[in-house]
């Protein structure tokens, strides 16, 4: 039997051309409230629930994030190396996205006078890059726009992915990554909390952390017992028949979560010649994910009233801040982690 232990060492995976087309999934589905307002149904959203398209494709980065950062915790010689590795994921490009917002959005978009402006610019700096309690406003910006004046709605998610981290860090440091019954009962403790999730109205905080939690939760327990766990379609095809079958019931969110997650990380590890070919590109998602949305509020500012019309031109100016990000932001910070380790 083969299993994920025998096809994940290495990097010739496709997660690089798997996370840019979730990047660009969440580009597509925000191109719709974007452009029509928030009321505007997303693509998926229809026959998932609720669940539109870029929510699946945030799912598909927790997924893959659980699998690869707790794998980056395990084999890190050092904790130090460890926390600074993930800052330097985060930060960098965070800060840029951050910075060339406000400079953009206060000489060429605000349409408040600039003392107003500029008074507010540094709480949007500190709040975001701090990533807790965003804000997604500045005066006098996208006031008009169909979908309200947020200037990057994507933020909100980092958060979540950070807390993630910081909980496979302290999983880490106590030493319970290695023993499986405390694994099990958190892994348990999850998917009990997601099926409640679904029964009841908890707090928005806490539906959001279960919800991202349990595909990152799915990657993690997938490294961790890589060796036993089969490495065959078969099991994303039963996973997905499930929860096809639990359509409309409190266990289709949790079922379903863990199908993609499964299926994302086969996918990932299915290597495809073809698809290995992007790796030579590098890694563009992250900076796709946080450049698209206020690219995408520019274009509706100006007129744009067409989802396709906005992601049609959304992709081609996002890819690009994407490759420039890449190339000159995080590749060097996440190359700095290594000269100073």
């Amino acid at each position: 039997m083969t299993t994920f232990a025998d096809v994940s060492s290495g990097r010739d995976n496709n997660f690089n051309l798997i996370r840019m087309a979730a990047a660009i999934g969440v580009l597509v589905s925000h191109s719709y409230p974007i452009s029509l307002g928030p009321q505007a149904q997303q693509p998926l959203q229809k026959w998932l629930d609720g669940t539109t398209l870029g929510s699946v494709s945030v799912l598909v980065f927790f997924a893959i994030s659980g699998f690869f950062i707790t794998k980056s915790f395990d084999r890190s010689v050092d904790w130090r190396r460890f926390v600074r590795a993930r800052a330097y994921r985060l930060f960098p490009a965070l800060i840029t996205v951050t910075v060339v917002t406000i400079l953009i959005a206060g000489t060429l978009l605000s349409t408040a006078e600039p003392s107003a402006f500029w008074s507010a610019a540094p709480a949007y700096f500190f709040r975001n890059i701090t990533m807790a309690i965003p804000l997604y406003v500045l005066p006098g910006v996208f006031t008009g726009n169909p979908y309200g004046p947020a200037i990057n709605g994507s933020l909100w998610t980092l958060a979540y992915e950070a807390a993630c981290y910081f909980g496979v860090f302290l999983f880490g440091m106590a030493g319970l990554l290695r023993r499986v019954p405390a694994i099990v009962f958190f892994l348990m403790l999850f998917m009990a909390l997601s099926v409640a999730d679904q029964m009841m109205v908890f707090p928005g905080r806490v539906s959001n952390a279960i919800n991202l939690g349990m595909p990152f939760a799915t990657g993690g327990a997938i490294y961790l017992w890589r060796n036993h766990i089969p490495f065959t379609p078969v099991v994303a095809a039963a996973l997905a028949a499930g929860a096809f079958l639990t359509h409309g019931t409190a266990l289709f969110e949790l079922l379903f979560a863990m199908a993609l997650s499964y299926t994302t990380l086969w996918l990932g590890f299915s290597r495809w010649q073809p698809a290995l070919l992007y790796n030579r590109l590098g890694d563009y998602s992250y900076g796709t994910y946080i450049f698209a949305f206020p690219i995408q509020q520019i274009l509706a500012g100006s007129g744009v009233a067409s989802p396709l019309v906005n992601m049609s031109v959304a992709i081609p100016a996002t890819c690009l801040c994407a490759a420039l990000s890449w190339h000159f932001v995080e590749r060097p910070a996440l190359t700095r982690v290594h000269h100073i380790s």
